[in-house]
């Protein structure tokens, strides 16, 4: 509910541009982690996760690399649908353009900084190293992963923007998914995150 709320604050055309969107995204982000470590003891979950399932944290660029080069796939696959969905949606590239829109205000520097260091890894940790964690311990790891993704996808509908709410709906399936396989990836998963977000909002936008 306070994901919901929060998304509809910064998305929704009642709501959206009465604060900075993008320090709105920051403070949201911490809002969502904070939950997580006090709700639901995230930092035990990792730990359990991390070191009960092989994946040695001791070996930090084994993570790096992977999570890089999930990050520069799923902007691969963006990059040939963006290039489908503008030949078969006249309103596609419009509705791109509109998400890029949001960087006006802000140093581009300052939107990546935010995105490498305390929105990316703060989504990821949240999403799969809490919600999904949390939900596939009650319902099971496929439920898990299915109403994970569903609800990563639903809080995006405020926004109106079919485009948004797809790359939400792709976002969840390739993170949430590697999750519900992997669990110990994890870490390769926020720095997934993170690269991606980095990357396909300010460094190579699409």
């Amino acid at each position: 509910m306070v994901a919901a709320g929060l998304w509809f604050y910064m998305f929704s055309p009642w709501t959206a541009g009465l604060t900075n969107f993008w320090y709105t995204m920051t403070a949201s982000a911490l809002i969502l982690i904070f939950m997580a470590c006090w709700m639901g003891d995230l930092k035990y979950s990792i730990c359990k996760r991390l070191h009960g399932e092989g994946f040695h944290m001791g070996k930090p660029l084994r993570f790096m690399l992977l999570g890089i080069a999930l990050a520069a796939t799923l902007w691969g696959v963006f990059w040939v649908g963006d290039k489908l969905s503008s030949l078969m949606f006249g309103f596609a590239r419009g509705q791109v353009d509109s998400i890029y829109g949001m960087k006006t205000g802000i140093q581009p520097w300052i939107i990546a900084l935010l995105l490498l260091f305390i929105i990316g890894p703060a989504e990821e940790l949240f999403w799969r190293g809490f919600v999904q964690q949390q939900l596939s311990s009650h319902w099971g790891e496929n439920w898990g992963f299915v109403v994970t993704t569903a609800i990563y996808t639903l809080i995006h509908l405020w926004s109106f923007n079919f485009m948004l709410i797809m790359a939400a709906l792709v976002c969840g399936i390739v993170w949430g998914g590697l999750y519900r396989l992997q669990p110990k990836w994890l870490p390769a998963l926020v720095v997934s995150h993170a690269v991606w977000d980095a990357c396909v909002f300010v460094v190579f936008p699409i």
